[in-house]
């Protein structure tokens, strides 16, 4: 991963959570943690974080929400939406989990698409009521306040009665060796239940996920069908993916 792709994925952390641990990223983004202190101490430099011991805080101390999300990397997140929409035919049922990339897809949908769609996302079950002819089935459950997603047993109870022809899996990390994973335990689980009620799993990620990890394992990466980034497929960051026998678009 180039040097700006590390920056812009330590903002995109602490956009999301307000802070982040040296250690993490190094596991995270497979780098040293002189490495990391050196990329935290150019964002501090610049006024973007604030560097801590161990690690990094937002400047403003306050958490980024949903809202402030849906505009990073936004040109990035269309490209991707646009690959992905043909995958969704007519008829179908369809499991969407949050995530930004996410609402844009259903933003995005076709006027005439007639599916069914099961989601634990307010926003994205909010943007689906818009839509003519879809049918909205919506998981509920405790709500994630920072991500607007239900968690929790009764979800995951609800997802295993599915059987749905695709999915599609918001994603904080990919990597072409452990697959996805997730920062937190009980998002990662219910994401595992969306993969595993689906017959095929699509993984909307744009780049800056690519080879990275998280604690809490989502699927490996031989469960995923489709990768949909924003790069051209042919871009060598994705040739371990195609090697690992994923479809990438």
């Amino acid at each position: 991963m180039l040097k700006e792709e590390r920056l812009n994925y330590i903002l995109d952390e602490i956009r999301a959570y307000n802070k982040v641990k040296s250690s993490d990223l190094s596991i995270q983004l497979n780098v040293s943690e002189d490495t990391i202190r050196r990329d935290l101490k150019e964002l501090s430099d610049t006024g973007k974080i604030r560097k801590v011991h161990g690690g990094a805080m937002a400047s403003s101390y306050i958490p980024f929400s949903y809202k402030d999300r849906e505009v990073y990397a936004h040109e990035e997140k269309i490209s991707i939406v646009k690959k992905a929409i043909p995958l969704i035919k007519d008829d179908q049922v369809v499991l969407i989990d949050g995530g930004t990339t996410n609402l844009e897809l259903v933003r995005l949908l076709p006027q005439d698409l007639k599916a069914t769609f099961f989601t634990n996302c307010l926003p994205v079950a909010t943007q689906l009521a818009e839509h003519p002819n879809i049918e909205i089935v919506f998981i509920g459950g405790k709500i994630i306040k920072n991500a607007l997603v239900s968690i929790g047993l009764d979800v995951i109870n609800s997802l295993n009665e599915i059987q749905a022809d695709i999915c599609f899996l918001g994603t904080r990390s990919i990597h072409y060796k452990n697959g996805i994973t997730e920062i937190d335990r009980e998002e990662a689980q219910v994401k595992r239940a969306i993969a595993q009620s689906a017959n095929h799993v699509v993984s909307l990620a744009i780049s800056d996920k690519l080879d990275t990890l998280q604690p809490f394992k989502v699927e490996g990466i031989n469960k995923i069908n489709t990768i949909v980034t924003e790069l051209d497929p042919n871009h060598e960051r994705l040739d371990n993916y195609k090697k690992s026998g994923v479809e990438v678009l």
